[in-house]
């Protein structure tokens, strides 16, 4: 199991396309993903779920990665939310 904290960075944070592209990416993926903040948590793999964490800019969310490929899910989702989930802002 890996467990980090990482930063929403993009302008909108982890609104409906940024969930959306998330669970894309985490769904490559044979490991369980859970993604929390302060108040929720969810099931990284799951579009409502995700939403419904309603991360914002600067919100600090922890990512939980277990399972066989947990290693290349975690640097994958640390790269998407690190690039702002490919967003211009």
């Amino acid at each position: 199991m890996i467990i980090r904290t990482i930063t929403i960075q993009n302008k909108l944070g982890l609104h409906a396309r940024a969930a959306s592209v998330f669970v894309k990416t985490a769904a490559g993926f044979a490991s369980s993903i859970k993604i929390e903040n302060k108040d929720r948590d969810a099931d990284g793999k799951k579009i409502m779920s995700v939403m419904l964490l309603q991360a914002a800019c600067g919100t600090d969310v922890t990512l939980t990665t277990e399972g066989p490929d947990e290693e290349a899910a975690m640097q994958a989702l640390e790269n998407l939310i690190n690039d702002k989930f490919g967003e211009e802002e």
